[in-house]
């Protein structure tokens, strides 16, 4: 006698597989994403860190020493010729293409071509002139990673004095134009500022948590220049980058 699962048996099998699957499938899809945008955010702020080191050793300056403001035709800088923001990434990192105008980034969204747009504000006293993209310079790694800055970055050096840390604003000092963003995931939406699930956004305080949720972990993480550093601009950015593996 042959034995076999009934419909039912198969029916009710499936059913389970498919309830087990529903609740876990977007719990794997918010992991990978929030894994995807802890990589790119730490690998990002490295580069930029590191082409501040590799700018002083060969050229004498990182963002401490910079003293001209970006051109419109930025991308050409070089530090050999002038000591920019543009010039350090031109001259340390490949395959980085300028923008004057962050608007000026083109996405393709249902067949059509659009500008690059952002959907956040970002959090008083930490930045405060990056939410209109046509005053924001920006570069687009071949990665698709956006690093927007300050257009008047090179008013002043970018520095910090030895042993001071980072804190909530620079308004009225040296370090008030030193300021930008990285969306790590490009042109893709969300395009919004990375928040703290609970706890203060204040670099004063240690209390922001940011979980792994779609609302809270996005893709756009304020950051500062300086020395020959880039540091998160927010508790929740840096909350990210020092949970990042």
């Amino acid at each position: 006698m042959k034995k076999a699962f009934t419909l039912a048996e198969v029916l009710i099998t499936l059913g389970i597989i498919g309830v087990v699957a529903a609740m876990t499938i977007p719990v794997l899809l918010v992991n990978t994403t929030s894994q995807k945008y802890r990589s790119k955010l730490k690998k990002t702020i490295s580069t930029l860190s590191q082409a501040a080191r590799m700018s002083d050793a060969q050229y004498g300056f990182d963002y401490s020493g910079i003293n001209v403001r970006c051109s419109e035709n930025g991308g050409t800088e070089h530090p050999e010729n002038i000591m920019s923001v543009c010039s350090i990434i031109n001259g340390t990192i490949k395959s980085a293409t300028y923008f004057h105008r962050a608007s000026d980034i083109k996405l393709n969204k249902a067949g059509k071509t659009e500008n690059y747009s952002i959907t956040s504000n970002f959090t008083k006293n930490q930045v405060t002139s990056l939410s209109n993209l046509s005053n924001v310079h920006a570069y687009v790694l071949n990665d698709g990673t956006i690093i927007a800055f300050s257009p008047d970055m090179g008013t002043f050096g970018c520095t910090l004095k030895s042993g001071e840390v980072l804190k909530d604003g620079y308004s009225g000092t040296n370090m008030a134009s030193c300021e930008g963003f990285i969306d790590v995931n490009g042109v893709d939406l969300p395009n919004k500022e990375v928040s703290c699930s609970s706890g203060s956004n204040s670099l004063s305080k240690n209390n922001c948590i940011v979980k792994n949720n779609a609302k809270d972990l996005t893709d756009i993480y304020p950051i500062r220049f300086h020395d020959g550093v880039v540091e998160p601009a927010t508790a929740a950015a840096r909350y990210v980058l020092r949970t990042t593996k």
